[in-house]
């Protein structure tokens, strides 16, 4: 059991660093679009800038944790008997899920990144905003169903989840009003 605390502890210090750099690499990516929105030679600076800032971020810290995440979790679930009695549980499957979404986050991500390398925006500022919303609301769901590990109760858990966007969002709106009264 002591070794599977350690396994555990490694696997939550990846997965706290990997939800550290899915939450700054979108924020880079806002002042990256907005950078590229600046006159010469601003522009050029800073994008040159947030292209080093964000290199180093995803390929130092985001990707690394991500991969030393999975491999700490994959250790736990299919290489101990308390993961393997978990992957026998609903709730175990719903999170599961969620982590797949994590995943598909992660990806768009990197599709993200690359375009931004490669000086296309593809992109408003106000997407990303609302993209960054995306890994809180899957961190948010992960951690209630580890914690009260029940799969029935995960139908609450998304409502609220659900609440809980649509309040980030009338937030987020709320937010965009005041920055374009103060910019005019």
């Amino acid at each position: 059991m002591e070794f599977y605390n350690y396994i555990k502890s490694l696997h939550l210090i990846f997965v706290i660093t990997w939800f550290a750099g899915l939450f700054y690499i979108v924020r880079l990516f806002v002042y990256q679009i907005e950078a590229a929105a600046k006159p010469s030679p601003e522009k050029e600076i800073l994008q040159n800038q947030y292209k080093i800032m964000t290199y180093r971020l995803w390929y130092i810290i985001t990707w690394p944790s991500a991969v030393l995440a999975s491999i700490f979790a994959f250790w736990m679930l299919f290489f101990t008997e308390l993961g393997q009695a978990w992957l026998q549980m609903p709730w175990m499957h719903v999170k599961l899920g969620f982590v797949f979404a994590l995943y598909l986050y992660h990806a768009k991500c990197q599709q993200i990144f690359n375009q931004l390398q490669r000086n296309e925006v593809k992109y408003s500022t106000n997407f990303m905003r609302l993209w960054n919303e995306g890994a809180t609301i899957i961190l948010f769901a992960v951690v209630f169903l580890v914690i009260l590990k029940n799969a029935v109760n995960w139908i609450y858990g998304v409502v609220g989840i659900f609440l809980f966007s649509i309040i980030i969002m009338l937030g987020f709106k709320f937010y965009k009003k005041i920055r374009e009264r103060n910019n005019s």
